[in-house]
């Protein structure tokens, strides 16, 4: 159950009056007026111009805390690689303002007392042991790769995203503020799609000459766009903006669980058809990334909501299942489902001698891992691709143990807390479209890492976002189970 630790104080007037504090608004005007003036010094005017974009997120983000989660939403969705024009040692992206912003607007906002509540669920405990193996396990990994501002950043780029869970959870205080979260991922997911439809429509010449002008914010260039097994003669994969197929395909998987049960809600949060659209977008968007582990993993969460609520639609979603396969334009997405169940395509061959080589790794170092710097041992590598292995490797079975464990907490607080939902149809397809989510992902992490790569902030912040909403619906749902029962 949600505890309140303070006194809550948390209207939206008095978030605003925090916002034009005159104290407030001068201290952040001289910080930012010097940060600037140093900055358009050493960085450029190119630079400068960065800086006064952040400062402008930055006050809306003061001015409205939701439209801070919606800068995150659509940074993830859409330019997720997307970086500023400022080298510091680093190059801050667009998603590390986002995120940051959102973070420190929370946590300011506790400082200064104009938010005495901060609400938490049975998720906390196992989160925070988590993040302290994975701080363990960054510091005792030091000795096997040098210290780069480059690690550095991803690894606290990491945290943040761990720690984003508590402050989703916090902020999700009512039906109101979740739904909107939901619906904005929702249109964003859906326009990702889109994008990546339309890129692998084009020509590939022009396609690429679409996705190379987004060098003017951090993205590769070259030829970007990607085939199976790397190789041109064969089938192109979309990949929208996310430059990978596979991360690409983990973010259409999430969003298209979560869209699956408003499909079948008395009271879905968009019109019929809008919400047609948007789950006909991210499926179709879905085949073209090729991506098997992602159509596993969507048929996984998918499966979750029909035999949650819906078990008559079972046979309907398996006649479906099979005419698709039946269909023309399908029988090269079969081929290659039935080669990688085979293991007879290079793919599939790769992973598994990946497998093999993660679990020499895991049997030498069992039980703290070996960080995140890289592997001691000159005859292994660190990486593989699947989310569980990855986290042994690099926390070792303690690590994966508490992950596993924090997962379990999840899903257990919402199978213990499901019959609160039954008697709302408007509530429970959020609910179940979050769950869904999170089912998906933990699915699409047996076949690759993305979801816990620090390569991959976006998709890493993504899964953990869902992570907090899914935790934030069912304490909702109890809050509320819990009113009705004190009132009668």
């Amino acid at each position: 159950m949600a505890q309140l630790i303070r006194k809550a104080d948390t209207t939206g007037t008095q978030e605003s009056s925090w916002a034009h504090s005159p104290l407030l608004v001068g201290i952040l005007a001289g910080l930012f007026a010097l940060s600037g003036g140093v900055v358009l010094a050493f960085g450029g005017p190119l630079a400068a111009a960065a800086l006064i974009f952040a400062g402008i997120a930055a006050v809306v983000v003061l001015r409205n805390l939701e439209m801070g989660f919606w800068g995150v939403i659509a940074v993830i969705t859409l330019l997720p690689f997307a970086t500023l024009p400022i080298d510091i040692g680093i190059t801050p992206t667009f998603l590390d303002v986002a995120l940051g912003a959102v973070v420190g607007v929370w946590l300011l906002r506790l400082a200064s007392g104009r938010q005495r509540t901060i609400v938490t669920a049975p998720i906390t405990v196992p989160l925070l042991v988590f993040i302290v193996l994975a701080v363990f396990a960054f510091i005792f990994g030091l000795n096997n790769g040098p210290l780069t501002p480059t690690l550095l950043r991803h690894f606290a780029e990491l945290l943040l995203s761990l720690a984003f869970v508590l402050v989703v959870v916090d902020y999700a205080q009512s039906w109101r503020h979740l739904e909107r979260l939901v619906q904005a991922l929702l249109l964003m997911g859906a326009v990702a799609a889109l994008v990546g439809i339309v890129l692998w429509a084009l020509p590939e010449e022009t396609a690429n000459q679409a996705l190379n002008a987004l060098q003017r914010v951090g993205y590769p260039g070259g030829w970007v766009i990607r085939y199976v097994e790397e190789n041109p003669e064969l089938a192109e994969r979309a990949i929208g903006t996310s430059v990978d197929p596979n991360s690409f395909g983990g973010l259409l998987v999430l969003v298209g669980a979560l869209a699956g049960p408003q499909l079948v809600a008395r009271k879905p949060l968009f019109s019929r058809f809008l919400t047609a659209l948007i789950a006909g977008l991210v499926f179709v968007a879905l085949v073209l990334t090729l991506s098997r582990g992602a159509m596993v993993a969507l048929i996984a969460g998918l499966g979750f909501v029909a035999l949650a609520r819906y078990r008559r639609l079972l046979p309907y979603m398996v006649f479906a299942g099979l005419l698709f396969l039946l269909l023309p334009v399908a029988q090269g997405y079969v081929a290659r489902f039935v080669e990688g169940l085979r293991g007879q395509d290079l793919a599939t061959q790769m992973r598994f001698g990946e497998y093999l080589d993660a679990l020499t790794l895991i049997a030498r170092y069992p039980l703290f891992g070996v960080g995140f710097a890289g592997s001691p041992d000159i005859d292994i590598y660190l990486g593989v691709a699947s989310v569980y292995l990855t986290i042994a490797q690099q926390m070792g079975l303690l690590g994966l143990i508490a992950f596993l464990l924090l997962m379990l907490t999840v899903l257990g607080y919402a199978f213990f807390n499901r019959h609160h939902f039954r008697r709302h149809a408007h509530l429970d397809a959020i609910w179940l479209g979050l769950h869904a989510a999170l089912i998906g992902g933990l699915v699409a992490g047996i076949f690759d890492h993305y979801l816990f790569n620090i390569n991959f902030h976006h998709a890493v912040t993504l899964f953990w976002l869902i992570v907090g909403m899914a935790t934030a619906a069912t304490r909702l749902g109890t809050q509320e189970a819990l009113a009705l029962a004190g009132d009668e």
